[in-house]
């Protein structure tokens, strides 16, 4: 049995985006969409109004949280088998719970709770760093959202890490029908600058490249793919791609801070600039370590 596409919903502007877009992901998938609440209203239940006699007014609200964004879900797309919940959890914490029986997690780029001005809220940050399921923060211009582009954006990371993230990749190009591109960015080594010094760290990039897709390209052997590999910070040329993209993904390059799990900066800068939506996929529960 297919494991269901999970939205945050919050009831905020930020969250219908992500709503609309997991309905058409859970369609081109064949995936049943759950969408779900993480609300904390039986903690305050005593500090806040009743709506009837038993209908405190937290509840009343989650309820209609998730039934306004079943009911969005189903206009969308009635095809698509939705399923809601209201968890007695914070946001975040009710995503991660989620996130362990998920296909992947949505999430809309800013929440309710979210101060004005701020490019990515904390919810889509936290549950991007911690989730063990590839996480998707819907964001940028309409193009982007609506598909239009017929592109899928892949940046490409050394064979150790970049595996999970390739694989995903190649399942959403499939179903899409669209065009993968694969960008893998690479520096110039800091010894030199020599160009045949050059020449052979650029080939060793690319050598990288097709061992990382290796694999990926035989599974699915009817997506176009597009390599390249180019001369730069991986952060800007993937922010200035994704204008071009409907979906940028990466793989989740997660350390150990004064602040607990943080993503690398290439995700961190997607989250917060790219011009689509973003996908994080971290490498299998077995085979990740926390250094």
């Amino acid at each position: 049995m297919e494991l269901p596409l999970v939205v945050g919903v919050d009831g905020s502007d930020g969250s219908l985006p992500a709503v609309d877009w997991a309905v058409d992901e859970a369609a081109r998938h064949g995936l049943p969409l759950r969408l779900v609440h993480g609300s904390l209203w039986e903690r305050y239940e005593g500090l806040t109004p009743s709506v009837g006699p038993d209908r405190p007014a937290g509840q009343v609200s989650a309820d209609h949280i998730v039934a306004s964004a079943a009911e969005r879900a189903g206009r969308r797309n009635p095809d698509v088998k939705v399923s809601t919940d209201v968890l007695p959890a914070d946001a975040t914490d009710a995503l991660l719970h989620e996130g362990d029986n998920a296909t992947a997690l949505v999430t809309g780029s800013r929440g309710r709770g979210d101060l004005k001005g701020l490019l990515l809220g904390s919810v889509g940050l936290a549950v991007a760093a911690r989730a063990h399921c590839p996480v998707v923060v819907v964001r940028g211009d309409q193009a982007g959202l609506a598909g239009t582009h017929r592109r899928i954006l892949l940046g490409a990371a050394d064979p150790a890490t970049g595996e999970e993230a390739a694989r995903f990749a190649f399942r959403e190009a499939e179903a899409r029908g669209c065009v993968l591109d694969v960008v893998r960015a690479w520096r110039r080594p800091a010894h030199g600058s020599a160009e045949a010094p050059d020449r052979d760290h650029e080939e060793r990039v690319r050598t990288e490249l097709d061992e990382l897709l290796r694999d990926a390209v035989a599974d699915h052997p009817g997506v176009r793919v597009h390599r390249a590999t180019v001369e730069g910070p991986a952060r800007k040329v993937l922010v200035h791609r994704s204008a071009a993209a409907d979906l940028v993904i990466v793989g989740a390059r997660r350390r150990q801070g004064h602040l607990g799990l943080q993503l690398g900066i290439v995700a961190h800068t997607l989250l917060h600039h790219a011009e689509c939506p973003v996908a994080v996929v971290p490498r299998r529960v077995h085979a990740e370590t926390i250094p």
